[in-house]
């Protein structure tokens, strides 16, 4: 059976499932090894040389506005990643984003964060996928060593606290913490800075 180019990506926006058997999912490769190579030869360039960032803006498809990310950092399939301005990611974040992961403007990624918006099949884990798209809403902060899971949205201005394993969307101002995270407080929106230029941010 012959399938229309990027049936697989159109199976994993539908939330799969995918089978890796399956001719069709050559094309899911070919993108894996794609983003994996453009990772590798930014995580092995100097820090203090920018330049990194084209290879960055080659796996998403993207100009980056304003966009800071810190090496080394991991994407399986960046033609699945969309990113707006002022985003900040700091060192060793991974994204696994068959199902889609969206960051909007002026996101704050902490370090070691993971990122995950697809899953296996309990009864055929070896073979077929689920996916589930991950949306951090504009100035979203997620705190080091955070996993976000599958089909969560993470409200706008909202924290997740160092740790945390979030298994539920958290919506706008919420302090969410623990395994599974918990909202635990909710922010004042009136004391929130609204992020307007972030090219001076995202120089650090």
């Amino acid at each position: 059976m012959s399938y229309p180019k990027g049936y697989v990506f159109e199976l994993m926006e539908k939330g799969g499932p995918t089978d890796v058997r399956e001719e069709y999912f050559g094309e899911a490769i070919a993108e894996m090894e794609r983003s994996r190579d453009l990772c590798q030869k930014a995580n092995k360039m100097p820090v203090l040389d920018l330049t990194y960032h084209e290879y960055f803006e080659e796996l998403f498809h993207t100009k980056f506005k304003d966009v800071k990310i810190l090496t080394p950092f991991y994407c399986d399939l960046g033609n699945r990643v969309t990113i707006g301005a002022g985003v900040f990611l700091n060192q060793n974040v991974t994204f696994v984003a068959g199902g889609g992961i969206e960051l909007m403007d002026g996101a704050m990624i902490g370090p070691n964060v993971n990122i995950i918006s697809a899953n296996h099949d309990f009864n055929d884990r070896h073979n077929i996928y689920l996916y589930k798209k991950v949306t951090i809403k504009n100035c979203a902060w997620i705190g080091a060593n955070a996993t976000i899971l599958p089909g969560v949205t993470i409200g706008e201005y909202a924290v997740i606290g160092a740790g945390s394993v979030v298994t539920r969307d958290v919506p706008d101002y919420a302090l969410a913490v623990g395994n599974p995270a918990r909202i635990v407080k909710m922010l004042d929106p009136s004391k929130q800075k609204e992020t307007k230029d972030t090219s001076e941010y995202v120089r650090y």
